[in-house]
């Protein structure tokens, strides 16, 4: 079964963040997933939603998600995206 990751993002330092996006593509293809979606908030249609940006990558299963995670090339790249953003990142199956 696949498994989709999704962050929700407050973009905190735009320069920082654009280095954050251009080195993320290359710790998922060892894994398998695709960039399915990335995009800004339309119109809030129902409840609350805090974050203006939305990112939604598909991998193979939730072992592959955890193992991206926690690989040592994306771990590397956490002081970058901390540094640059506020984001939620859950991880569903499908």
């Amino acid at each position: 079964m696949s498994a989709l990751v999704i962050g929700h993002i407050t973009v905190r330092d735009a320069e920082q963040w654009a280095q954050y996006r251009t080195r993320v593509p290359a710790t998922l293809a060892p894994f398998g997933a695709e960039l399915v979606f990335r995009g800004q908030r339309g119109r809030l249609l129902a409840g609350t939603h805090a974050h203006a940006d939305t990112v939604v990558i598909r991998f193979p299963d939730l072992a592959s998600v955890d193992r991206w995670y926690d690989s040592p090339a994306y771990q590397a790249l956490l002081p970058l995206r901390q540094a640059a953003a506020d984001i939620d990142l859950v991880s569903f199956s499908e």
